[in-house]
């Protein structure tokens, strides 16, 4: 202990030496930097301005001066504008502007100079600019002076002072701790092993042989980029963990508590009508909905959706609206009705057939109609009248969910020019080439283009939808920013990887994961000490069931000792049954689950137990919680939510994922077994390695994955996207007011009536 003592008082002594230069270093950095600024800023705001100035001040008109003063000081930091010279006798100043900054104590100088100094008051630091005010002639008019207020760097400098020396004692004690603790720890390691040789013969040094390496790993470039978003992504709205409370917060104080407005194709509440004549609520089989209701729980406000249910009509108001959920009524729910022939062209014909199969690669060919097209143009215009009524005001907040409405940003912007738009894009966008099959390739890219922000879940799909627009668009495009300005306007282009909720509420009534696995491996008919594999989807053709249930054959033929076994319960939810392909996957997957079965069947229950119906959302949290290893084999796939879901269901800390690597869910679930679904040999491997998982190893792996989902939940993918509209609207309006003074001003002499360039808005 001495000796520690010894070590470690000088380097706390150097280290607060070092903390001290440091701080001192960055406080004058970030002074110069902030002068720097707002010399910048005062000298935007005049050039904004010049002309109504030196046209008001010319014309002798006060008052419109005044009002072009008072304009100017509505940025929170501009604490006061004024007028001196001779143009501006006697001077003209805004209510706030310091009394003891008067034109006979300013620095003046000569007319045409400009000044910039930090000035010391009563009530704080001030920045103080001294502009020219020129008319087109040159003659100097007068002089504007602008105040900003710098109270806030001798704050900063206070707070920059102490975390310094706090973040430096912390890194003194951590190394004086790690230097001692490893300098003990290679001691004892080197006598422990010195002991060994000398204990053991000879004859047996070569000892155990080494662990197998780990395999069924992500590409390492999917690792290396999600570790650098965890490293560098800003978090914003507070500290900790993003819950619904901290979104609430979010709302409140950033958007002043504006309710958002969700629009989407699917409803999150179906009221159906039973054969007894009693409404029943569903809960409908959707990713999408799996991820946003949570946060219109959160965020209140109004989704609109296509009412779809036999007695959605019955339940809604004079309105169209329903409060739900049932029992919370946290937010509102506004249906749009649509006739069999609407829904035919818009849903299923241009969505489903032509745009669904356009963005996924799984080999099925897109079909684009022009009559779909023209209900896909109809329906989205009926959408957004709804929109517009339901918004609550000309700033609302909308965000349009997916490939049914990608006309819809634009009828909004052209209804609503004021609003935050954000559209996110739940599928995958395909390359350029790919996208270029679509007869009206321009138009969607137009229609999303009306959108403040556009989001996809993956950086390659931001990268896509950028190569589109370049292609088939005259615009310009930012890629270092990622940004496509087109007509004046600005849209950005995000990456925002959608989650689900943590906790996940349907677990709240669930019994434990070891009574879920007895009672359903009973239900089964199951044998107690049985294996199960589960596999949640919609019957559709990207989720690569096929393949799965082939993986299972496969896995049973190259490892006989799980045959008899291990069961794989396929729960699969009927979906766009209108739609011939659909109804030939079905026919195929019932195929194939009969010949395993017949198979390895053995006179009794198959292998492949296929559950062709709607489960609702406790009943798949239960097979969940009941399976050893859960199966996503998507051949395509923005997300994929079930494999969060498996995760978050499992706080036993057993199961295994064994996850497709053609899914956006595997660039950040790396503690999964990721396969190519395409291959059988290596996702049989897979699933038996799942299977032959030691317990201390799916623990390792599932509190990881937990960990992964707990952290980046639902609740941060909504709040990153409202932060950064919040960002947006505040630039906007910025550029709103700096518009309006230079249109409230009159042109001067020979001068250039045009607005300023875009860049100065920008």
């Amino acid at each position: 202990m001495r000796a520690a003592f010894r070590f470690l008082v000088p380097l706390l002594v150097l280290l607060a030496l070092v903390a001290y230069a440091a701080s001192e270093l960055m406080i004058r950095q970030a002074h110069r930097w902030a002068e720097r600024d707002l010399s910048a800023r005062s000298r935007l705001v005049l050039a904004s301005a010049r002309e109504g100035l030196s046209g008001r001040l010319a014309a002798g008109d006060r008052v419109r001066t005044r009002q072009i003063l008072d304009e100017m000081v509505r940025d929170e930091r501009l604490l006061g504008a004024r007028v001196c010279g001779p143009g501006a006798e006697p001077p003209l100043r805004t209510a706030a502007f310091p009394p003891e900054l008067a034109c006979d104590r300013l620095p003046l100088r000569a007319p045409g100079a400009t000044h910039d100094a930090v000035v010391g008051l009563p009530g704080g630091t001030v920045h103080l600019s001294v502009l020219p005010i020129g008319a087109d002639d040159g003659e100097v008019l007068g002089d504007l002076v602008l105040v900003h207020d710098m109270s806030y760097l001798d704050r900063r400098a206070a707070e920059t002072r102490k975390t310094t020396f706090v973040a430096f004692a912390l890194v003194g004690l951590l190394a004086a701790a790690s230097t001692l603790l490893a300098s003990r720890f290679s001691w004892l390691s080197w006598t422990a092993e010195l002991r060994r040789l000398l204990a053991a013969p000879f004859h047996s040094l070569g000892g155990a042989a080494p662990a197998a390496s780990r395999t069924f790993q992500p590409v390492l470039a999917d690792v290396r980029e999600l570790v650098s978003r965890l490293a560098s992504e800003e978090v914003s709205g507070g500290g900790g963990r993003w819950s619904a409370e901290r979104l609430r917060n979010v709302l409140r104080t950033r958007l002043h508590g504006e309710g958002v407005v969700v629009v989407a194709n699917r409803e999150p509440y179906i009221h159906e009508r039973a054969a007894d004549g009693s409404v029943r609520v569903v809960y409908p089989a959707s990713g999408l909905v799996t991820a946003l209701e949570p946060v219109m729980r959160a965020c209140s406000g109004t989704w609109v959706a296509h009412g779809s249910g036999s007695a959605d009509r019955d339940t809604v108001d004079a309105h169209d609206r329903v409060r739900v959920p049932p029992g919370e009524e946290s937010y509102a729910l506004r249906r749009v009705w649509l006739s069999e022939q609407e829904e035919r062209g818009y849903y299923y014909g241009f969505s489903n057939e032509g745009l669904w199969p356009l963005c996924h690669v799984a080999h099925t060919r897109p079909e684009f109609r022009a009559a779909d097209w023209e209900q896909y143009r109809r329906v989205n215009a009926r959408f957004a009248a709804v929109v517009a009524e339901e918004a609550p005001g000309p700033d609302a907040v909308i965000l349009v969910q997916d490939y049914h409405f990608a006309l819809l940003p634009r009828m909004l912007r052209q209804r609503l020019p004021r609003a935050t738009i954000l559209a996110f894009w739940h599928i995958p966008w395909p390359n350029a080439e790919r996208f270029g099959i679509c007869p009206w390739e321009r138009e969607l890219l137009d229609g999303l283009l009306g959108s403040s922000i556009v989001g996809f879940h993956t950086q390659a799909h931001c990268n896509n939808f950028l190569e589109s627009v370049d292609r088939f668009l005259e615009s310009r495009i930012d890629r270092e920013r990622q940004a496509v300005v087109m007509g004046g306007r600005e849209t950005l282009v995000r990456p925002y990887p959608i989650s689900i909720e943590w906790p996940a509420r349907w677990l709240a009534g669930l019994p434990s994961a070891e009574r879920c696995r007895a009672d359903y491996r009973r239900e089964l008919g199951l044998p107690a000490d049985a294996l199960l594999g589960v596999g949640v989807d919609r019957l559709d053709y990207t989720k690569g069931i096929v393949e799965r249930l082939q993986a299972v054959e496969r896995l049973l033929d190259r490892f006989p000792e799980f045959r008899g076994r291990f069961f794989f319960a396929q729960l699969a939810s009927p979906s766009r049954t209108l739609i011939e392909t659909y109804r030939r996957l079905n026919d195929e997957v019932e195929r194939v689950a009969a010949s395993i079965n017949a198979r390895f069947g053995n006179g009794g229950p198959g292998p492949i137990l296929l559950m062709r119906r709607h489960h609702e959302p406790p009943d798949i949290f239960r097979a969940y919680r009941a399976a050893d290893v859960c199966y996503v084999s998507s051949l395509h796939d923005g997300m994929n939510l079930v494999a969060k879901e498996f995760v978050s269901a499992r706080d036993d800390l057993r199961g295994v994922l064994v996850l497709s690597r053609f899914t956006g869910a595997a660039r950040e679930l790396a503690e999964a077994l990721v396969v190519n679904p395409y291959d059988l040999e290596e996702a049989s491997s897979a699933l038996a390695a799942a299977l032959s998982m030691a317990p201390e190893e799916q623990e390792q792996r599932m509190r990881a994955l937990r960990g992964m989902v707990a952290e980046f939940n639902v609740y941060r993918w909504a709040g990153r996207i409202l932060l950064d509209a919040t960002r947006l609207r505040q630039r906007e309006r910025l550029s709103v007011r700096l518009s309006d003074a230079w249109r409230s001003g009159e042109p001067g002499r020979g001068g250039d009536s045009g607005p300023p360039d875009e860049d100065v808005h920008r």
